[in-house]
C-alpha cells in the first residue's frame, strides 16, 4: 500500500497534467459509475476509457476547453478557502494524492487538507444552486448528489475521516457541509474501477494487435500554436 503526496504540484499546471496523465482520478469516477452506484456502461464511459488509453500510449493529455464558468471557479475556490481557514480551520495546501492499494492508482487533488484527518472540497455554484443547497442540503445535512463520488473517492484515496464541502457563491452566505468516509461506497467504487482497470488493459491489447495487423503507418506529433 502506497499513498504519495505531491505538495509542489500546481493544479492545472503541465507537472500536474503529467502525474494524472492515464490515470483514473476520483473528478472523473462520476464517468464509470452512475449515481446509483452501479457501473456505468454508456458512451461517456467508453470514451473516458479510449481517453485513458489514449494517454497511457501516448503520455500525452490533450488541452481542454476551459470555460467562464470553470475561470469564475479558480477565483471563487481561492476566496472560499481564506474564508475557511479563517472561520472554520486551519488549512494545508496539497496538489495532488495517488494510492495504489488496489493493485492500480487512483488519484486525488484536494482543494485543502486540514489537519491529519480532514479535507477540503470547494464548488463554485451559480446562485440558483447555492439556494437550493440551503434549502435542500444544508438542511438535511446530505449534499448534492453529484459531489458524492469525488468526495468518497478522495476519502478513500487519501484516507482520510472527513471531507467538508464548501459551496461557495458570491453575494450569498456560504455553506459547508462535512462528508464522513464511507467504506461501502468505496467498495463499490473499488469494484467499478478494478473492472474498468481490467477492460483498460484488454483494450491496450486489442490494439496493439490492430496496430500491428493493419501494418499502420507512425506519425509524430505537431506542435501548434493555439490562437485565442
Amino acid at each position: 500500500m502506497t499513498i504519495r503526496y505531491h505538495p509542489d504540484l500546481i493544479q492545472g499546471s503541465d507537472e500536474w497534467l503529467a502525474a494524472r496523465c492515464g490515470m483514473l482520478t476520483a473528478s472523473e469516477m462520476k464517468l464509470i459509475l452512475t449515481p446509483t452506484l452501479k457501473p456505468a456502461k454508456n458512451d461517456k464511459e467508453r470514451a473516458h476509457l479510449y481517453e485513458l488509453l489514449a494517454q497511457r500510449i501516448t503520455r500525452y493529455v490533450e488541452p481542454h476547453y476551459v470555460s467562464d464558468d470553470m475561470l469564475r471557479g479558480q477565483d471563487d475556490e481561492a476566496t472560499a478557502l481564506d474564508i475557511y481557514a479563517e472561520h472554520y480551520a486551519p488549512i494545508h495546501d496539497m496538489g495532488f494524492i495517488t494510492n495504489d492499494k488496489w493493485g492500480f492508482q487512483i488519484g486525488y487533488s484536494p482543494d485543502a487538507l486540514v489537519g491529519d484527518v480532514g479535507l477540503v472540497e470547494v464548488k463554485s455554484r451559480r446562485q440558483k444552486f447555492q439556494i437550493e443547497t440551503f434549502l435542500i442540503h444544508v438542511t438535511d445535512g446530505t449534499i448534492p448528489p453529484e459531489y458524492m463520488l469525488q468526495i468518497q473517492t478522495g476519502l478513500m484515496v487519501s484516507e482520510r475521516k472527513w471531507c467538508d464541502l464548501v459551496s461557495y457563491s458570491a453575494g450569498l452566505p456560504m455553506a459547508v457541509i462535512r462528508v464522513h468516509s464511507d467504506t461501502a461506497i468505496h467498495a463499490m467504487i473499488v469494484a467499478a474501477a478494478t473492472e474498468f482497470e481490467r477492460r483498460l488493459s484488454d483494450a491496450h491489447t486489442a490494439y496493439l494487435a490492430a496496430v500491428a495487423q493493419s501494418n499502420a503507418i507512425p506519425t509524430e506529433r505537431v506542435a501548434r500554436e493555439i490562437i485565442v
